[in-house]
C-alpha cells in the first residue's frame, strides 16, 4: 500500500474489529474471573489506548491537510458530544442501581467528585463502584492536552511533530517514576498510538514503515504479538511485578497496526461485519458492563459469577445494551454535535493543498476515525 493509498482510506474497519476484541476481552476478564485470569483480558484497555491515540491524531492531521488548520473548538465539541452523554448516563444508572441495592452507595458518593470531573484514576484504591471508568479519565485528559500541543508545534514547524511525540512519551515516563507503575505509563501508550499516526502521515516516515504493510510481514508480526500476549503474565512476573512489558506490548501492537490498514488477512479478519458491529458499539459496551452484569444476575441466575457461563452472559447482554444505546443515544448525540458545530462555527475556505492530501474524507465520516474514549 502506497502513502497516497493510505491517505485515501475512507474507513479503518479493521480498527473497529480490533476495538471489538479489546472490549470483549476486558468485559470477559472482569466477569469470568478467576476462570479467565490466564487470558490477560485486562490488557484490552491498552489496546484501546493505542488505537485511540492513533485515530485522534490521524483525525487532526487530515483535518490540517484538508482545511489548513485544526479547529480546536470543533474538536472539543465533538469529544463532548461523543463522550459525555453515555458516560454520565452510565454514572447515573450505576448510582440508581447502587442506591436501590444499598451496596456500594457510600463508596460511590465518596468518589463522586472524581467521577463527575473525569479524575477517575485518583480513586483506584481497591474495588470501588464504577471502577472501570478510570480509563475514561485518562483518555479525557489526553484529549484535553495533546491536541493543543500538536497545534502549537505544527504552527512552528511540521518537522517538530514526531520529536514532540517522542519527548511527550519521555516526559510522562521518566521524571515521574522509576518503576513505571504511575499513570504516566498509560499516557505513554496513548502517545505511542499518536506517534504511529505522525510517522505514517509523513511521506518519509511512511516509507520507513511501509514494509510492515506487507501481508506476510503482518502475519509474522501478528503471530509475535499473540505470543507476547500469551506470555505477558510471565514477563510481568520476570520484572518483579512491574508493568514494563505493557509498554513493549503497546509498541509491538503499533508495529502490527500498519498491516491492519493495508489489504491482507489481518484487515480481512478484523473487518468482518460482526466484529465491526461490536467495535462501533465498544464504548457503550465497556461503559455499561457493570449494568449488564446486574442484568445478567437477574436474567441468568444459573450462570454463577466467576465462570465461563457468567462471563459469556455479561458480554452478550453488554452487546445488546450497547446496540440499544448506539441507535438511541450515541449516534443521535454525535449527529447533534455535528449540527451544532455547523451552526456556531464559521466555515473557512479550504486552502490549496496537494492532491494526495485532499483525498482524505471528512474526519467525522469514517466510523473508525471517530475514536472511542476507551479503547477503552
Amino acid at each position: 500500500m502506497t502513502h497516497t493509498e493510505f491517505l485515501a482510506l475512507r474507513r479503518f474497519d479493521a480498527l473497529d474489529g480490533l476495538r471489538a476484541l479489546a472490549a470483549v476481552m476486558v468485559v470477559f476478564f472482569h466477569y469470568a474471573r478467576p476462570w479467565a485470569d490466564g487470558l490477560s483480558g485486562w490488557i484490552g484497555v491498552h489496546i484501546f489506548f493505542v488505537v485511540s491515540g492513533f485515530l485522534i491524531t490521524t483525525l487532526m492531521l487530515r483535518e490540517k491537510d484538508r482545511t489548513g488548520r485544526i479547529d480546536l473548538r470543533a474538536f472539543y465539541l465533538r469529544r463532548i458530544f461523543r463522550i459525555w452523554p453515555l458516560y454520565y448516563l452510565a454514572l447515573f444508572v450505576t448510582a440508581v442501581g447502587l442506591y436501590q441495592s444499598g451496596w456500594g452507595w457510600n463508596a460511590l458518593m465518596g468518589h463522586l467528585p472524581h467521577y463527575l470531573l473525569f479524575m477517575n484514576e485518583y480513586q483506584l484504591h481497591g474495588y470501588e463502584p464504577f471502577l472501570h471508568s478510570w480509563t475514561i479519565g485518562i483518555e479525557w485528559k489526553f484529549y484535553m492536552v495533546w491536541p493543543i500541543l500538536l497545534v502549537g508545534v505544527s504552527a512552528v514547524s511540521r518537522k517538530l511533530r514526531i520529536p514532540l511525540a517522542v519527548a511527550a512519551i519521555a516526559a510522562v515516563l521518566v521524571p515521574w517514576t522509576q518503576t513505571w507503575t504511575g499513570m504516566g505509563l498509560h499516557y505513554s501508550i496513548l502517545l505511542i498510538g499518536a506517534l504511529l499516526a505522525l510517522v505514517l502521515h509523513s511521506p518519509r516516515g511512511y516509507a520507513v514503515m511501509r514494509p510492515l504493510t506487507h501481508p506476510l510481514v503482518g502475519v509474522a508480526l501478528a503471530a509475535g504479538f499473540v505470543y507476547l500476549h500469551l506470555r505477558l503474565p510471565d514477563l510481568i512476573e520476570h520484572f518483579g511485578g512491574q508493568p514494563k512489558p505493557i509498554f513493549l506490548y503497546a509498541v509491538v501492537l503499533a508495529l502490527v497496526m500498519p498491516s491492519l490498514l493495508a489489504p491482507g488477512p489481518g484487515r480481512w479478519f478484523l473487518s468482518l461485519k460482526p466484529l465491526v458491529f461490536v467495535g462501533e458499539r465498544s464504548y457503550a459496551l465497556y461503559l455499561f458492563q457493570a449494568v449488564a452484569a446486574g442484568l445478567a444476575a437477574v436474567l441468568t441466575p444459573w450462570a454463577s459469577a466467576g465462570n465461563l457461563r457468567h462471563g459469556t452472559a455479561v458480554v452478550l447482554i453488554s452487546v445488546l445494551l450497547a446496540d440499544f444505546l448506539y441507535g438511541r443515544l450515541e449516534q443521535p448525540m454525535i449527529n447533534a454535535g455535528r449540527t451544532l458545530i455547523k451552526r456556531i462555527l464559521p466555515k473557512r475556505p479550504a486552502p490549496a493543498v496537494p492532491a494526495q492530501a485532499t483525498s482524505d474524507p471528512s474526519a467525522d465520516t469514517p466510523a473508525a476515525a471517530v475514536p472511542e474514549p476507551l479503547a477503552r
